[in-house]
């Protein structure tokens, strides 16, 4: 199988070099030539292009097979977006004009599910088909496989489900949950989620999981740093702080750093997150090479809009995506507000 990879950035590259492995042939475009250069003089891919005019040339060069009888049938051109959710649009309408009837093009991006729904439904008026791929693995998707949220229709999602197979963990990277039952695909670590638009949309909320799954670890982690915080009590003369109940039993000193790695070998809340989050203390158990200002990348908002439309409560990932917007900043003039209430009301001092 030949596939045409938009984006050799770390993780296109990753993606690309799964697919080798497996035998597709692989060839790559990225603005920038001289990086998709080192890309292919490293092995990563098997040609690249300086353009995705040069890049649709090549990949369909030979699109058309002999069959038994000397019947030809036309093989569709497969065309992957490895690019950020904001260059998707911009992308597509690059590629679009060389593209023929049959072709099938994979946004692996975050796109905004309806942002996927409307780009299909655009596509399928010209013939081509589009899958929105929800990919999740980055940059260590190489050596632990990428897991696909796939949408789109049945027959395109099949002709393409060799490079899902390609990219995906495999079913050996997690114990079966029924091991006497059919195997499935999302065992393999990829899912058919249903129609356009569906795989962001499974991938949204995968990200809006993610985001509260985050907060908590901060937030516990934060108690565990501040669990000397009685030591440097002063119990007298601050009418602006509810005192603190028995400071004595909060002299600890938590070493943080350890704890993560503790809670890494047989917890009940160990995860790949909690690995990275023992990575990052590692030597910098006070984080200093960080400024505690969070972006949200619009997964998490996406998430809260659906949860309003669909009237189902998600108060954790909702509040997990306010403390991004309070890390931020973005809390400091309400709070301004509220100093200045009570210094009015009370004479309270401003902190």
């Amino acid at each position: 199988m030949k596939v045409g990879l938009i984006g050799l950035g770390r993780m296109g590259e990753g993606m690309s070099r799964r697919m080798m492995k497996e035998g597709s042939e692989v060839w790559g475009y990225r603005r920038n030539y001289e990086k998709a250069q080192e890309a292919y003089e490293n092995g990563y891919v098997d040609g690249v292009t300086t353009s995705i005019e040069s890049l649709v040339q090549v990949v369909k060069s030979g699109d058309s097979v002999l069959l038994t009888g000397g019947k030809k049938t036309y093989v569709p051109g497969i065309f992957m977006m490895v690019v950020p959710a904001e260059n998707v649009e911009g992308t597509l309408n690059e590629l679009l004009p060389f593209l023929s009837d049959g072709d099938i093009v994979i946004d692996h991006g975050n796109s905004n599910f309806k942002d996927s729904r409307r780009r299909a439904e655009r596509l399928e008026k010209l013939g081509i088909q589009y899958i929105d791929c929800g990919t999740s693995g980055g940059v260590f998707g190489l050596e632990r496989g990428f897991c696909l949220m796939v949408g789109g229709s049945n027959t395109a999602v099949s002709v393409c489900s060799p490079i899902f197979r390609a990219l995906a963990p495999g079913i050996g990277s997690a114990s079966r949950t029924d091991p006497f039952s059919h195997e499935t695909s999302a065992e393999f670590g990829w899912l058919h989620c249903g129609g356009p638009g569906a795989g962001h949309f499974v991938k949204m909320v995968h990200n809006g999981v993610e985001y509260g799954i985050m907060q908590a670890y901060a937030e516990g982690f934060n108690i565990l740093h501040e669990a000397n915080a009685g030591r440097a009590y002063v119990s007298e003369g601050d009418a602006e702080v509810a005192p603190m109940s028995d400071p004595e039993n909060y002299q600890y000193d938590i070493d943080t750093a350890e704890v993560a790695e503790l809670w890494r070998r047989g917890s009940g809340v160990g995860s790949w997150l909690l690995d990275l989050t023992a990575d990052v203390l590692r030597g910098n158990s006070e984080l200093v090479d960080f400024t505690g200002g969070v972006s949200d990348s619009g997964e998490g908002r996406w998430t809260v809009n659906a949860a309003v439309d669909l009237g189902v409560p998600a108060p954790v990932i909702t509040t997990a995506l306010y403390q991004r917007f309070d890390s931020r900043g973005l809390a400091a003039f309400g709070s301004k507000i509220l100093n200045g209430m009570r210094y009015m009301f009370g004479g309270h001092h401003v902190r």
